[in-house]
């Protein structure tokens, strides 16, 4: 594939996403009158403090593996305390609200929503039980990809993936800001073994933040309150992506992947067109990623046990070298290539340009 002419790499993607939210978050939120539950804010901050750590220690015993992942990690908790914090001062502006125009949408695509929770509530208990834990377990599906990835070396890979969930994520948080809906809300009274929806659940925090009455924000206690495009959707798609050389994993995590993003709907109170929203922005946001040139600049050093070598991998049209270090079918092998760096497939031949080989 590719590349893209910019020298911004995964890494530097990810950081200036972070960094345009902290910016962002601590402009609006005093000028919106927000203020922080700074007891409430301890474990977060602690849980920051450890991953540091992890990174640090990483770095000092020159442990490839721990800096990946305690940086991922970081990156991750970073964008969904940050991501989370802005989509609040977002709503905080109470624009006009894109519900009808989303239900519409749903409508022009023959659903009929009534019918279908009434379907819905007539599922086997055991069948919405499991839709319900894939639902939910998104955080959980997050880390595992994380530790996986860095424990089996796809350290570039792994830097890909970060920079499109943080992508799409970000345009997430802004595309909620400029079409702010309450979600697709039904009362689960009314469908017997339906559970609470998410959007049903925090109607009142939305409504808090819409109408002025919740100022405070509870770092201990986050909950995204997106509706268009559905990250629940764009996620999985990215994590799938992630596992796909991994054999023993791949068709487990596209089949979870796929119940959690058939019951968002259902569990996250979204519509239909936000889950098809959200599964494009998934293709889009891997397709820039995967397009990065993964020799970026001295920055990238900065989260990097090893230092970066100055010169091609190895190359020869396309070819691969082994896990080993071994050239693979001819490869050129270099010596100063650090190990980590040495476990990707990438080429830097004239034609190939150093673009990751997926």
């Amino acid at each position: 594939m590719p590349q893209l002419s910019t020298r911004l790499s995964p890494d530097t993607v990810s950081w200036t996403c972070l960094c345009g939210l902290l910016a962002a978050c601590l402009w609006l939120g005093p000028a919106k009158g927000f203020d922080v539950s700074f007891p409430r804010a301890v474990l977060p901050i602690l849980g920051l403090a450890v991953l540091l750590a992890a990174l640090m220690v990483g770095r000092l015993r020159q442990d490839d593996r721990l800096v990946a992942g305690a940086t991922a990690f970081l990156q991750m908790t970073l964008f969904t305390l940050l991501g989370v914090v802005f989509t609040y001062l977002l709503a905080a502006d109470a624009r006009p609200l894109w519900d009808d125009d989303l239900a519409t949408a749903d409508r022009w695509l023959g659903l009929h929503w009534p019918a279908i929770l009434n379907a819905a509530a007539e599922l086997p208990a055991a069948l919405l039980l499991l839709a319900g834990a894939a639902y939910h377990s998104l955080v959980v599906q997050m880390m595992l990809c994380i530790v996986v990835l860095a424990c089996s070396e796809r350290y570039d890979r792994l830097r890909v993936l970060i920079a499109a969930a943080i992508l799409s994520g970000t345009i997430t948080v802004l595309a909620s800001g400029a079409m702010p809906a309450l979600g697709n809300l039904f009362d689960p009274d009314r469908y017997g073994r339906l559970w609470p929806s998410v959007a049903w659940l925090d109607r009142s925090l939305v409504a808090g933040l819409r109408d002025g009455t919740i100022r405070q924000i509870d770092l201990s206690h986050m909950t995204g309150i997106v509706s268009f495009p559905s990250y629940h959707a764009a996620l999985p798609v990215i994590l799938v992506w992630g596992l796909r050389p991994i054999a023993a994993l791949h068709l487990p995590a596209a089949l979870w992947a796929a119940l959690t993003i058939a019951a968002t709907p259902l569990f996250g109170g979204h519509y239909v067109v936000d889950v098809f929203a959200g599964l494009m922005l998934a293709v889009a946001t891997l397709m820039v990623a995967r397009r990065l040139p993964l020799r970026g600049s001295d920055g990238d050093q900065l989260f990097s046990s090893s230092p970066r070598a100055s010169s091609p991998a190895y190359c020869r049209d396309g070819m691969l070298r082994q896990r080993s270090g071994r050239p693979a079918r001819g490869g050129a092998l270099l010596p100063d290539m650090p190990r980590w760096r040495r476990t990707e497939r990438r080429c830097s031949c004239s034609r190939c340009e150093g673009s990751l080989l997926l």
